[in-house]
């Protein structure tokens, strides 16, 4: 009968065990899927910051053109003024 009763105990233990490594296992679970959207979520964010100084850099290109033909511009009317 003690033999019996030290495997129901040992059973026991390692029903407990593996509830707790079952919820273990959900909760790592739930951990990684939350990992996974956070960097969904992260890449989504960093692809439209991307996507924004590409855009900007466009707009940045085209001032400094505009600035540098009116920049031109004004040299020729200065020395158009100087000269006549």
């Amino acid at each position: 009968m003690d033999q019996l009763n030290q495997l129901e105990q040992k059973l026991l233990k390692v029903i407990e065990q593996y509830r707790k490594l079952q919820e273990e296992n959900r909760s790592l679970a739930m951990q990684l899927e939350k990992a996974r959207n956070e960097s969904q979520q992260s890449g989504s964010r960093q692809l439209a910051v991307e996507k924004e100084v590409e855009a900007l850099r466009l707009e940045r290109e085209k001032i400094r053109d505009r600035v540098e033909r009116l920049l031109l511009q004004v040299d020729a009317l200065t020395k158009a003024d100087s000269a006549g």
